[in-house]
């Protein structure tokens, strides 16, 4: 327990009831085993001796004579004007409990991918918009949600990712999840309770979504993805009739999926009456042209689409959602995941934030920051790393950095992380990454996800540090080298 001076220790369970002994002894003793125990916290106040006395149903004497022998045995300090305190000791430590862990030392620079610019949050508006919901929803939104979700946000979303995305949705096919871990463990549950035993994933990919297929109880069939996104012509020779993809930026490789793979991807779905899961992966930040519009919006009724705000504002929402053509939505919701959804408040306060126009703001900014900040890097990196090659599409908060032969991911993230920066090796996105293949191989022609490589994110980096930290990462490759 932290201290703190504004903690109290009212309520505290002090067990006096049938133990040996007066009543102020009793009590004397529950409260010394409490203050060592830290059930109480240094620096907080015990209630007034008259309050005490009243909730235990005793005399104030008893109260008085407990606090006074604890004055004296140095557990706690009465002050006039400040109550009576347990007192810090030498052996107490003013900041961390004992009863946490100690937290690990983050790195110095973190270009790890996964995080937005969490200091770009914007409070004011967020907070704005609570406020708003706090003072004019009616007291009947706020019991038990649907099972899909609160249907003020799901006709919010419906009317955004139509207007933003070129959806083809309607509120009520809309599931609102914990992000997307949440909604594609719902989807895998729902193929399996379908009759599905296997799901072909784009390779590489992100290793939580693999994870979470995996623990569905589908067996996870890989598809390399090349220069214009997944392969689809392997689709049809393997026995398989549910992919998951991201189009609008895959995830590492950083490509978008051409248009004749789109074609084929749907012609594929039609033809073995199968369904497409399409994570729409930063698909808001596209920086050298307008995002694509959603593969959903061409055939709603064989494409599952899938989103949250982990990247647009920040992962500690947990907020997501899912759009099942009609035919899925039902059995969707049917699914037990074990997960409790985000609280009705919080879904409130985004369908508020999208209708005052928030959100779509809020965008923009991000995506003239990100886009800058990208830059900073890319320039960086041909100063530093000339004879290193960048490379996906302009656009989301990473990109792909190719290692020349003779480097492998592994050893280049280790040495990296002794100089405090963190970075991905690209290895670790591959699906059964133990079968990947041996780093002296030359790459498919094409294929950046054949290489040795980094993935290097930039959301959650200072522009300041950008420099800094791709010298320290060069640093980092030329100790390797030599």
């Amino acid at each position: 327990m932290l201290e703190t001076q504004t903690n109290l220790a009212w309520d505290t369970f002090l067990p006096v009831d049938g133990g040996q002994g007066p009543l102020h002894v009793r009590l004397t003793t529950a409260l010394r085993d409490a203050i060592r125990a830290r059930r109480i916290a240094v620096g907080s106040a015990l209630p007034p001796s008259r309050q005490l006395a009243a909730d235990l149903g005793c005399s104030r004497w008893v109260v008085t004579e407990a606090y006074e022998q604890l004055v004296a045995e140095g557990y706690v300090e009465a002050r006039i004007g400040s109550g009576t305190r347990i007192r810090r000791r030498d052996q107490d430590s003013p900041t961390l409990p004992a009863d946490l862990p100690y937290a690990p030392k983050p790195p110095k620079f973190d270009l790890g991918p996964g995080l937005p610019d969490l200091a770009a949050f914007p409070r004011a508006r967020w907070s704005q918009a609570l406020r708003d919901v706090m003072a004019k929803t009616p007291s009947a939104e706020l019991a038990y949600p649907p099972s899909g979700g609160s249907p003020r946000l799901r006709l919010v979303l419906a009317d955004y990712l139509r207007r933003v995305r070129g959806a083809v949705v309607q509120a009520e096919d809309v599931t609102i999840t914990t992000g997307i871990i949440d909604g594609i463990t719902r989807v895998a549950r729902t193929l399996v309770g379908a009759g599905h035993h296997r799901i072909a994933l784009e390779d590489p990919s992100w290793h939580r979504l693999q994870q979470a297929v995996g623990r569905s109880g589908l067996e996870i069939v890989p598809i390399a993805v090349d220069g214009e996104g997944i392969r689809t012509d392997p689709l049809s020779a393997i026995n398989v009739r549910a992919v998951i993809v991201a189009p609008a930026h895959q995830f590492p490789t950083g490509t978008v999926l051409a248009p004749a793979r789109r074609t084929a991807l749907l012609d594929w779905a039609a033809a073995v009456d199968g369904l497409i899961l399409e994570d729409d992966y930063d698909a808001e930040f596209r920086y050298d042209r307008r995002p694509i519009g959603t593969v959903q919006g061409i055939d709603p009724a064989r494409v599952v689409l899938l989103g949250s705000l982990s990247k647009t504002l920040a992962p500690g929402l947990g907020l997501g959602w899912v759009v099942t053509p009609p035919r899925w939505t039902d059995a969707l919701r049917a699914v037990d995941t074990r997960m409790t959804g985000p609280s009705t408040l919080e879904q409130l306060t985004l369908a508020r934030f999208i209708e005052t126009g928030a959100y779509d703001r809020h965008l923009r900014a991000l995506r003239r920051r990100y886009r800058a900040r990208r830059d900073r890097l890319v320039a960086a990196i041909a100063q530093q790393l000339p004879d290193f090659r960048l490379s996906g599409a302009v656009a989301g908060l990473h990109v792909i950095l190719s290692l020349p032969p003779g480097l492998v991911g592994t050893t280049v993230t280790a040495a990296a992380r002794a100089r405090g920066v963190r970075v991905m090796d690209l290895r670790t996105c591959r699906v059964n990454g133990s079968e990947a293949p041996d780093h002296r191989e030359a790459a498919r022609p094409g294929t950046d996800s054949a290489n040795e490589g980094l993935v290097l994110g930039y959301g959650n980096l200072d522009d300041g540090a950008v420099g800094e930290a791709v010298a320290e990462l060069a640093c980092a490759v030329r100790g390797v080298q030599a």
